[in-house]
C-alpha cells in the first residue's frame, strides 16, 4: 500500500479541501500518512496571502525533497495558481498544479510515479467557471465539519491576490451541500462550518444568499450547530439576519472582516464600506442576535498609512468591542495595486503599530471574557488535549474547559450546559450546570 503525506498552509477552504484529497487518495486504497517519513508522495496545498506564507511554502518543499529523494512530490494551491513563472521554477516538485481540477491529482501522482515524468498543469480562471464539488468522506477534528460553499472573489482589493489565485465568485449547488451535510451528520458530527474565500456572496448567481446555505445545514437531521466562517460587511441584508436569527442551530459568532478603522485606509485599499458602516452593521447584527460575538482582522502598516489613521484603527477596536482580533503586519505582494503604491511604512513602524493595535485587542478581549463569567453556556465538547480538563467551545466559539478526573471518560462530541466561574487569557473555566451522566 502507498503512503501519502499532506502539509497544508493557510485557511479553512486550504484545510477543508486538503481533506477532500484524502478522501479520494483513500477512494484508491493510498494510507494517509501523518509522518513524511516512508511516505511515497507528498502534497503541499499552499497559500500566497502574504510574502512570508511563500517563504514557508517554497522551504517545506524543499525540505521534503531533501527528506525523500524519491518521493513524489506535488505543489498545489494558492502559491502556483497565482505565482505560474516562479513556482514552474521550482526543481523540486514534481507535480505543480494550482486551485482547480483538484480531483486530478491522485491521477497525476500515480501517472508521475508510472511514467516519470514532471506534471505541469496550472489552469487558468475565465468567467463563468463551475463550483469544483469536492467531498470529504470524513474529517480529522470528528467533531465539527469545515464546508467549503463558495470559492472566489470579485473584490480585488488593493493588498491581496486572492482573485488571482482563486478566480471569481462561484458557488456549491444546494443539493450537492444537502448530500454533504447528510454524509457529515450520517458519520457523527454535530456542528458544521461553512467556510469560503468570499461566504457573504454564496449563491448570488443564482439570486440565493447565505442563508438558503446555513438552512440546508440547520435543516439536517443530527447537526446541531452550524457556524459561518469569516465574512466581508457586505451582503449582510436584514433579510438574510432576519432568517438567519430564526435558525436555533446557528451560532452567534461573526467574524467580519475590518482590515482598518480607518476611512482614508479603508478607501486606499478598495474596501467596500466606511468604518461607520462597519459599526452600524454590527447595531444591527445585535438587534437580531442579542448574545452575539464579533472577531475580525486588522492590518498594521498598509502603504501611505499615517499615525493619525494607525490611531483610529487602535480606537475602533475599543469602540467596537471584539471578543477577539487577529492583527498582522501588511506583507507586500508582488502584482497587486498596493504593492505600487508610494509610501510604504518601514517594518520598524509596522512593528510598534501591530504592538499597539494588538494591545488594544488583548484588552477587549479580556473584557469580552470577563462579561461571561455567571452566564451558562452549551459547550460542545472535543477530542481531550489534557488530563486535567474537558474543553471545547461555547455557540460564540469562545473556549470552555470543566475539571476533570483522569478516571473520567471523554465528553468528546457531547453538547452540555456550563456555567462560567472564571477566565483566563485563552478562554473560559466553568462546571457543568446540572448533573450528567458519562455512560454513553
Amino acid at each position: 500500500m502507498y503512503k501519502v503525506n499532506f502539509i497544508t498552509f493557510g485557511c479553512k477552504v486550504n484545510h477543508y479541501e486538503t481533506e477532500c484529497m484524502k478522501s479520494l487518495f483513500k477512494e484508491r486504497g493510498w494510507e494517509i500518512s501523518h509522518d513524511i517519513n516512508g511516505s511515497d508522495a507528498v502534497v503541499i496545498n499552499s497559500c500566497t496571502v502574504t510574502s512570508s506564507g511563500d517563504s514557508r511554502v517554497i522551504s517545506a518543499l524543499k525540505k521534503a525533497r531533501k527528506e525523500l529523494p524519491d518521493a513524489v512530490i506535488a505543489l498545489t494551491g494558492c502559491y502556483p495558481q497565482a505565482n505560474i513563472e516562479e513556482a514552474s521554477k521550482l526543481s523540486e516538485a514534481d507535480i505543480i498544479c494550482g486551485t482547480k481540477d483538484r480531483s486530478h491529482i491522485p491521477d497525476m501522482v500515480e501517472d508521475c510515479m508510472k511514467e516519470h515524468r514532471r506534471i505541469m498543469e496550472v489552469s487558468p480562471y475565465s468567467k463563468g467557471d463551475a463550483f469544483e464539488p469536492l467531498k470529504c468522506s470524513e474529517f480529522e477534528d470528528n467533531t465539527r465539519a469545515f464546508v467549503k460553499i463558495q470559492d472566489g472573489c470579485d473584490r480585488f482589493c488593493s493588498y491581496c491576490m486572492i482573485p488571482f489565485a482563486r478566480g471569481r465568485c462561484r458557488s456549491k449547488p444546494l443539493d450537492v451541500l444537502r448530500d454533504e451535510a447528510a454524509a457529515i451528520a450520517a458519520g457523527g458530527i454535530k456542528e458544521i462550518v461553512l467556510s469560503g474565500i468570499n461566504l457573504a456572496f454564496y449563491g448570488q448567481e443564482w439570486g440565493l444568499s447565505l442563508a438558503d446555505a446555513a438552512e440546508v445545514c440547520a435543516g439536517t437531521k443530527g447537526i446541531e450547530r452550524v457556524r459561518l466562517g469569516s465574512l466581508e460587511p457586505e451582503m449582510m441584508t436584514d433579510d438574510l439576519l432576519r432568517r438567519l436569527a430564526a435558525l436555533p442551530e446557528l451560532c452567534p459568532q461573526f467574524h467580519l472582516s475590518l482590515q482598518s478603522g480607518s476611512d482614508e485606509t479603508l478607501k486606499a485599499m478598495n474596501r467596500h464600506y466606511t468604518s461607520a458602516e462597519y459599526l452600524e452593521l454590527m447595531d444591527r447584527i445585535r438587534s437580531f442576535f442579542p448574545d452575539c460575538s464579533f472577531t475580525t482582522d486588522i492590518m498594521a502598516g498598509f502603504p501611505q498609512e499615517t499615525e493619525k489613521a494607525h490611531k483610529e484603527s487602535v480606537d475602533f477596536i475599543r469602540r467596537a468591542g471584539f471578543a477577539k482580533v487577529h492583527v498582522f503586519r501588511y506583507s507586500r505582494r508582488k502584482g497587486t495595486v498596493a504593492d505600487r503604491m508610494s509610501g510604504q511604512v518601514p517594518e520598524n513602524i509596522k512593528s510598534l503599530r501591530w504592538k499597539e493595535l494588538t494591545e488594544a485587542a488583548d484588552e477587549m478581549r479580556e473584557q469580552y471574557l470577563k462579561s461571561l463569567v455567571g452566564k451558562t453556556v452549551p459547550v460542545l465538547f472535543e477530542r481531550e488535549n489534557s488530563p486535567i480538563f474537558h474543553q471545547g467551545h461555547a455557540p460564540d466559539h469562545t473556549l470552555i474547559k470543566i475539571s476533570r478526573k483522569n478516571s473520567e471518560k471523554s465528553l468528546r462530541n457531547r453538547i452540555i450546559s456550563v456555567i462560567i466561574e472564571e477566565y483566563s487569557r485563552d478562554g473560559c473555566l466553568g462546571r457543568p450546570s446540572e448533573d450528567f451522566s458519562y455512560d454513553f
